[in-house]
């Protein structure tokens, strides 16, 4: 039998993460249930819903032909930069690691674009930086070269996007850091006394060492790329010719500027499921590699 001071405790223990229960079941699961709901449907904000089965999805595959172009510019743009962020944070981390004196105020300051980076006012300043006549531009002219058009050539927009998605590592780089202080200094100092060099400690230690932490780290900063929206919108506007309209963007314009919100609803699924596959298959090279090295080691 449960007394009655069990069951107050469970009563306040309920009270206390009522909030955060109402805030998952009314901004998280209702919108994640509805929209999978409208993206079978015609629904424009003027007008009742009105199933139409498949037609959404099919439409995305076959007369669309922006969607499949739009999939494309945001695969690219998350293999430009997911990789690029995580080799510096993973950089920055190994850097901020050593044992020197105020190392703390270091690490507070890498961690502050992680904090501001997504912001719009964090986007403007990165347009007008990047801008013809901009701070970059300005330095580039000090050594006698020309200037370059950042965000108006179709070449060079998406890398200058990619950056501002670099600048922000400073999430990554605390995870990479935590992991890095869990390494045993007795691997390290067996690896000298065998002459192993840095690069080989890094590569048969470091890493083996933090492979767990590398794929949790490359799924996230995978799903904020694919999911990008702030930067295309404010620096580029989806430009120039269309090559950083990202398929945020194109969320946006079908929902809130058409008006197709169960059009929307049907491409914001699949990108769900594109986001989805790619962590599975994360999950599974994770697992491979964790057999690779296992089998390694008992082979040596």
């Amino acid at each position: 039998m449960i007394s009655n001071k069990m069951k107050s405790k469970r009563y306040v223990g309920l009270l206390y993460i009522a909030p955060w229960l109402l805030g998952f079941l009314i901004f998280q699961l209702y919108p994640f249930i509805a929209s999978l709901c409208y993206s079978f449907t015609d629904y424009t904000l003027l007008n009742q819903p009105q199933f139409v089965g498949l037609k959404n999805y099919l439409t995305l595959f076959t007369t669309d032909k922006q969607f499949l172009s739009t999939m494309k510019i945001t695969g690219f743009y998350a293999l430009l930069s997911v990789p690029l962020k995580l080799a510096f944070a993973l950089f920055i981390a190994i850097l901020l690691n050593a044992k020197i004196k105020g190392i703390g105020i270091y690490r507070s300051l890498y961690y502050l674009p992680s904090i501001l980076g997504g912001s719009v006012a964090v986007s403007v300043l990165w347009r007008v930086i990047f801008m013809k006549d901009g701070m970059i531009n300005h330095f580039i002219g000090l050594l006698g070269l020309g200037p370059v058009n950042w965000l108006t050539d179709a070449k060079l927009a998406l890398i200058t996007l990619s950056l501002l998605q670099v600048w922000q590592f400073g999430s990554a780089m605390v995870i990479f850091l935590a992991a890095l202080k869990g390494i045993p200094a007795e691997l390290y100092e067996a690896a000298s006394i065998d002459g192993s060099g840095k690069w080989n400690q890094f590569l048969h230690i470091t890493l083996p060492q933090i492979s767990s932490v590398v794929f949790f780290n490359l799924i996230m900063q995978s799903i904020q790329a694919l999911q990008n929206f702030t930067s295309a919108f404010v620096i580029t506007g989806g430009g120039p010719m269309k090559r950083t309209y990202i398929i945020g963007m194109k969320l946006y314009d079908d929902a809130f500027r058409f008006y197709k919100v169960g059009y929307a609803c049907a491409e914001s699924w699949i990108l769900f499921l594109v986001i989805l596959a790619l962590t599975l298959l994360v999950f599974k090279s994770s697992d491979a590699w964790v057999y690779y090295a296992d089998e390694g080691g008992s082979k040596k």
